[in-house]
């Protein structure tokens, strides 16, 4: 009987273990598809920073020309 119990917990244990590694694999996918998402968030907050940029110079540039134009 003994021998029995023994055989169930280590098939037990296996079975968990192959869970658990599972698991992990998902867990490294899904860092992954995060990282993946925060690099282009970061890309696209760049471009609209500097498409910001550009729009505040035009219109400083037009601002200034107008009041010197007069």
């Amino acid at each position: 009987m003994a021998d029995q119990e023994v055989v169930k917990l280590l098939e037990e244990i296996r079975d968990l273990q192959k869970v658990q590694t599972e698991n992990w694999k998902a867990s490294l996918a899904n860092q992954e598809l995060v990282m993946k998402t925060q690099k282009n968030t970061i890309r696209r907050s760049k471009v609209n920073l500097v498409a910001m940029y550009v729009f505040l110079g035009l219109f400083l540039a037009i601002l200034i020309w107008s009041t010197f134009a007069r």
